[in-house]
């Protein structure tokens, strides 16, 4: 059982809904009357993934659509009703996120090579990044705060890694990549995903292989004196099935040279505590 809880404003009256994600149904409650408001069969979900977005304008809930392939159906939760059907990848979900605003969902399958971003309003794919060339199982996504367009996305995997995608360098590469090869193959998606440049950082080992990990973008901040800082400051948590919760501050500059610090690392499991300071890294 998975259970999500939010709340939005509609006028001047605070709406609570809970959602119940069960292996072959999902439930829509209206808490302020305990009635159950939408009963939706779903495709066999054992790991109840699922996605919401808590916006008092963008209420969206994303259940898988099948268990063969990656599609998603996004629901208003709000005013239960389907809004639409995105179908991302060839392989089934693994993860799926939505931005603070509910206007993008962020997908990843099973394999885990690419994550696809969709404006979920007109379904419609606004940015691919490949993460790797090998398989690798996608934990978590998590776009940073955003009011209007989120500026990262960031991921763990089953490699121990932390990767973080600029969305401003992957739809100003996007274009360009999109004209030359409309020149050339007219409508080759394949192609145009396995080259759309991303703008991508990698923390590596931040838990080992195959450990299972939370992650949430806490913020993102620009610098006004380039010259001496980073140009962006990420600030990621990181929660490990092991027990521990890590939080990095990452630094990119408009170069695309990127450092980071591990700001803090303790166990969840134990009142031991241990704080790490100034533990800078830099990777070109």
């Amino acid at each position: 059982i998975f259970l999500i809880e939010f709340y939005y404003k509609k006028g001047c009256h605070i709406m609570c809904r809970l959602i119940v994600v069960l292996q072959d149904k999902t439930f829509i409650y209206d808490l302020n009357s305990t009635r159950i408001l939408e009963e939706i069969d779903t495709v066999h979900n054992p790991k109840g993934l699922c996605a919401f977005a808590p916006n008092s304008e963008w209420c969206y809930l994303a259940i898988p659509a099948s268990t063969s392939k990656g599609s998603a159906l996004v629901y208003k939760a709000s005013e239960p009703e389907l809004i639409c059907q995105i179908d991302a990848h060839e392989s089934p979900l693994a993860a799926m996120a939505f931005s603070s605003n509910g206007m993008y969902l962020a997908t990843a399958s099973e394999k885990g090579t690419m994550i696809r971003v969709y404006i979920v309003a007109q379904a419609t794919k606004s940015h691919s990044f490949r993460r790797g060339a090998y398989p690798s199982t996608i934990y978590s996504l998590s776009f940073g705060p955003c009011i209007d367009r989120p500026d990262v996305l960031a991921a763990t995997s089953s490699s121990g890694s932390l990767h973080m995608f600029f969305l401003d360098a992957a739809r100003n590469g996007r274009n360009q990549t999109n004209k030359l090869l409309g020149s050339i193959i007219p409508g080759s998606k394949a192609i145009s995903d396995a080259l759309d440049p991303a703008n991508h950082h990698v923390i590596h080992n931040i838990a080992p292989a195959e450990t299972k990990s939370c992650l949430a973008v806490h913020s993102v901040e620009y610098s006004q004196n380039s010259s001496k800082f980073p140009d962006v400051r990420t600030v990621v948590y990181v929660v490990t099935h092991d027990g521990y919760f890590r939080e990095y501050t990452i630094g990119t500059t408009k170069s695309n040279e990127s450092s980071w610090v591990l700001e803090r690392e303790f166990s969840l499991l134990d009142t031991g505590y241990t704080q790490k300071q100034n533990e800078h890294h830099h990777v070109d």
